[in-house]
């Protein structure tokens, strides 16, 4: 891993900036790339684009910025992105300060901004190394999400395609499954969701892979798959649905065939059943039959001192006595057999019995 420390100026930076929504944020003379096309928008409120401005104005140090180098010689920016945006637009004229423009301000004054020192780490090395090195130095500034880290490393014309239907407010990915996806587009939470999915949650293994194809067809494709087929299985949209991890379900039961009229009646029925406390598991439970994904309503410690004074310490299975704080209640009449979290069916085993019962 190579990193060097370098003296940039504002001037430098700011030559030849460009904002455009379709061909990103660029500066330094075209070579720095500030915001990739269909990155996170910019997200700095007025008050932090004012402050990044009157510091540079007094003359007092901003943080470090860090700028990745590529292959070919041109840089991309890994953190400082917000504050180069804010310095940036206030030398374009887009918007002022204290009722004054860039240009309004004597040449002094301009040259003092344009002459401003900006320290900046350049850093090269392979996938991996850069990888961790940005894991550790993400704590200044607005943070990282992990997915904008992987998206510093694995740039290309892959990353470039994902992101245009990933990763902008409104995008394509946003139009079809808002209803179903949790997170925020510009913070790379919905394509850090489908790249998930399709890889098995092997995020950095399927970025690297797919790093220099030309497009990004394969994930938009398989979303759009994963959406459909979820739409099919569960018709009836609740809002417990939002955030379901739809794409390990799709990758497992896509070619199995759904009776949705009677999983629509299972749903409904477990929505109504108070012992399961999470709603949105139903939806794989359903389809799994593993109770892990509702999170069973457990036996309150009143219920358990109930059960434990009538069975006078005894566990229902090896008959041996235990105090209470060495036993563990169980269901009676097994929950999926239609058994309930109440006091009547409640019975206290030792620890052993109950996790040897329930296959712990």
């Amino acid at each position: 891993m190579k990193i060097e420390l370098k003296e940039i100026t504002i001037k430098e930076v700011a030559d030849g900036y460009k904002n455009s929504d379709e061909e990103g944020v660029v500066g330094y003379g075209g070579k720095l790339n500030i915001r990739p096309k269909y990155q996170r928008e910019f997200i700095y409120k007025d008050d932090k684009r004012n402050a990044v401005i009157e510091t540079v104005k007094k003359s007092f140090p901003l943080n470090v910025m860090y700028w990745v180098k590529s292959e070919d010689g041109t840089f991309e920016v890994m953190d400082g992105q917000q504050r180069t945006i804010s310095f940036c637009e206030y030398i374009d004229g887009k918007f002022s300060l204290n009722n004054l423009y860039f240009h309004n301000l004597t040449d002094t004054d301009k040259e003092q901004i344009l002459n401003y020192k900006l320290m900046i780490y350049f850093c090269e090395g392979n996938d991996k190394e850069k990888l961790d090195w940005f894991k550790i130095i993400n704590i200044a500034g607005e943070k990282l999400t992990d997915q904008e880290l992987r998206n510093a490393i694995y740039t290309g014309t892959w990353l470039t395609d994902a992101k245009r239907y990933f990763s902008k407010s409104g995008c394509p990915a946003y139009g079809i499954a808002s209803d179903y996806l949790k997170g925020a587009a510009i913070r790379q939470e919905y394509l850090e969701t489908v790249i998930r999915w399709i890889s098995g949650d092997k995020i950095e293994d399927y970025m690297s892979k797919h790093q220099r194809e030309p497009n990004a067809n394969e994930l938009w494709l398989y979303f759009q798959n994963v959406i459909s087929w979820a739409r099919v299985a569960f018709p009836n949209y609740r809002k417990e649905m939002r955030g379901v991890e739809f794409g390990p379900l799709y990758n497992e039961f896509k070619n199995e065939k759904i009776d949705s009229r009677k999983i629509e009646k299972e749903i409904k029925e477990l929505m109504q059943d108070e012992d399961v406390t999470k709603k949105s598991g139903i939806y794989p439970y359903v389809l799994t039959k593993n109770e892990k994904f509702l999170n069973i309503r457990a036996f309150t410690d009143k219920m358990k001192r109930e059960a434990y004074e009538r069975q006078k310490g005894i566990c229902k299975k090896c008959k041996e006595h235990f105090e209470i704080e060495e036993m563990e209640a169980d269901h009676i009449k097994p929950w999926y057999e239609g058994g309930k979290t109440t006091a009547k069916n409640c019975q206290m085993l030792c620890k052993q019995d109950n996790r040897t019962k329930s296959g712990k």
